[in-house]
């Protein structure tokens, strides 16, 4: 961005509009002893040309040429360059929120082209304009719940992202919405059924699971959903990895889903901006937070779009809001709305296929060295896997690192009882030889 800096004569101009013969007389009010009457300690001035040096050689050091196998809820895909060459267009860059829905009829139909293909990948009937991430939403499909059940509390499972059950009980602790965590069952990694159907009462609202898991393992949605219903409570089903319904059966059994569409055509970027979801069951339209965007025709029959839904502190009553965001990611939307338009339903099979044979080859490869052995081996799973080593995580990974490899992320802050795990994770930009110079490197770290 280019610093255009005002004039002298400007500067004079602008203080005899407020009544100041110079800057000095703007800090008159600031006692004396507590002016800076000496310059600034800052390197000079740099020219345009200087600082763009600066900063060419600045980003050598940057780390490049480094194989990734992290994961966790953030997932390296490729992105086609179409995205950003569309989402820069200054009608879509700079349009903030539409608040004055029906003359940003653009955004309107990019919009609701995203929320049709949500419905679609999801299985649920109706999809809100998006969320500010995966960990927000999930919260947010909560506290719907308690708002359609009148129930006061929740059951989650210990599966789902460590992360994303932090940003929960911060919503729910001012919302008088406790919640309840089910463990894990220890062969699978799935969440313990039985565990699971003694939490559930008369007073849960909904049950909370992830498939795929914060383990890369699917849960049996169906079986969860039918402890849940058994007893008034919903199913919620959050999805960290949207990739994944390119292959693995939608949790149609579910009330509402919660989803991360990171992985369709939004940078990791150091963690954001991402764009959550929202999807549910048509019953529950008008419990759902945020926006919807709906297709009408006007007065002379041609279509267009409106918003339909406006539940948000600024549209209508505090009283009345079912949520308090203040925007959408409607720019984010629409990346993940341009790449699934790009790949098409066969594209997102194909990919999802191919992340899922990168993943198996990487966990067969990898558990196959010394001193290492694979979790929850004989559970379905998508593109994350876990590893258990003989030496520690840390150790590991300095070994790695020092071949440009980055390894997989230690669990023990969150899964104590896992011992020296790891959390693998391949997509389709990790390739065979990375995987493979992944094992030797991980073979040779052992054996130290």
């Amino acid at each position: 961005m280019r610093y255009l800096p005002k004039s002298d004569a400007e500067r004079v101009d602008m203080l005899a509009q407020i009544g100041a013969r110079s800057i000095d007389d703007l800090f008159e009010v600031i006692p004396a002893e507590y002016r800076l009457k000496r310059d600034l300690d800052v390197p000079r001035q740099m020219a345009e040309s200087e600082i763009i040096d600066y900063f060419k050689q600045a980003s050598t050091k940057n780390a490049v040429g480094y194989a990734s196998f992290l994961g966790a809820g953030c997932y390296r895909h490729y992105r086609p360059v179409i995205i950003d060459s569309l989402v820069q267009r200054g009608e879509f860059l700079t349009s903030y929120t539409p608040y004055q829905a029906e003359i940003t009829q653009g955004t309107l139909q990019a919009i609701f082209e995203f929320q049709t293909m949500i419905c679609e990948l999801t299985g649920m009937d109706v999809a809100n304009a998006s969320m500010y991430d995966g960990s927000t939403g999930a919260a947010e499909a909560v506290m719907m719940a308690a708002r359609i059940t009148g129930r006061s509390n929740s059951v989650v499972a210990a599966t789902v992202h460590p992360e994303y059950r932090e940003v929960m009980t911060t919503y729910a602790q001012h919302q008088g919405l406790p919640n309840s965590v089910v463990g894990y069952d220890a062969e699978t990694g799935r969440v313990d059924l039985k565990a699971l159907e003694a939490a559930i009462t008369d007073e849960t609202a909904c049950v909370l699971v992830q498939s795929p898991n914060f383990f890369g393992v699917i849960e049996d949605i169906p079986a969860i959903a039918e402890l849940a219903h058994a007893k008034g409570a919903l199913l919620v089903v959050s999805i960290a990895e949207a990739v994944s319904l390119g292959v693995v059966k939608p949790p149609i059994e579910a009330d509402i889903v919660s989803m991360e569409a990171q992985s369709f055509g939004v940078a990791i970027s150091y963690g954001g901006p991402f764009c959550g979801v929202i999807a549910a069951k048509e019953k529950y339209l008008r419990q759902m937070p945020g926006r919807l965007v709906g297709q009408t025709t006007d007065a002379d029959g041609y279509r267009g779009y409106v918003l339909t839904l406006s539940t948000r502190e600024q549209h209508i009553r505090r009283e009345k809001a079912t949520s308090n965001i203040c925007t959408n990611q409607a720019l984010v939307a629409l990346m993940a709305t341009i790449f699934l338009t790009v790949y098409g339903k066969q594209g997102v099979r194909d990919l999802a296929v191919q992340n899922l044979a990168k993943a198996d080859f990487a966990a067969k490869t990898l558990s196959a060295q010394n001193g290492t052995k694979l979790l929850f081996a004989k559970s379905p799973r998508f593109h994350e896997f876990v590893l258990q080593t003989s030496e520690a995580p840390s150790v590991l990974n300095g070994h790695l690192l020092e071949k440009k490899i980055i390894g997989g992320l230690d669990l023990a802050k969150w899964y104590p009882k896992l011992g020296n795990a790891t959390l693998w994770c391949a997509t389709e930009l990790n390739t065979r030889l990375q995987i493979e110079t992944a094992a030797e490197a991980l073979a040779a770290a052992v054996a130290v």
